[in-house]
């Protein structure tokens, strides 16, 4: 993997207590918040840009509505003082957010992007970027899936759910890497 530059920004997905409620069933890669951590961890020694995508949902019955206890930051991805903040209410975090502008005018043509879930809206997210024209990485193992139920009632388990949405974005969107690569590419 070549270097990354220094203006290369991190965008941490959704990293709230909501990702932990019952509802979501299970998961794969129980790894995925450590390697956030490691990612946000290296930016900050860095002293690269790192944005926190936070998501206000407006649905009732969200855990992720403000106001509830998974609205909050989960602790490896709590926000110091001065990184900056983005609200989002749709899935993608460019949509009504004011991000795409904010990031063109700092520079940062290059994106990191992790959090949850890769088949929501990291998934969402990284194709915006893609599409906007963004040197978009993904970093596929600080990231994870649920399990899906599908319109034929099967359920695809969080693994395959993971595997997919990393083949679908691959490439087209986003080159997707691993935590470790990501890191080595900051010197």
């Amino acid at each position: 993997m070549s270097p990354l530059p220094r203006t290369a920004a991190l965008l941490v997905i959704d990293l709230q207590q909501a990702i932990d409620a019952p509802y979501w069933g299970p998961r794969n890669n129980p790894d995925g918040e450590r390697n956030i951590a490691a990612l946000i961890a290296a930016w900050r020694s860095s002293g690269r840009p790192l944005y926190h995508i936070r998501h206000d949902s407006t649905r009732p019955d969200s855990a992720y509505r403000p106001g509830q206890p998974g609205h909050a930051f989960k602790p490896e991805a709590m926000p110091l003082p001065g990184e900056p903040v983005i609200a989002k209410r749709t899935n993608s975090a460019f949509i009504g957010t004011g991000l795409e502008a904010r990031l063109r005018a700092a520079g940062h043509t290059t994106l990191v992007i992790c959090g949850v879930l890769v088949h929501n809206s990291v998934e969402a997210t990284v194709r915006m970027a893609g599409n906007l024209g963004f040197d978009t990485h993904l970093a596929a193992d600080a990231t994870w899936a649920v399990d899906k139920r599908l319109l034929d009632g099967r359920v695809m388990p969080a693994a395959d759910v993971h595997a997919l949405s990393l083949a679908n974005l691959d490439g087209e969107y986003a080159t997707v890497s691993t935590t470790a690569a990501l890191i080595a590419a900051l010197t």
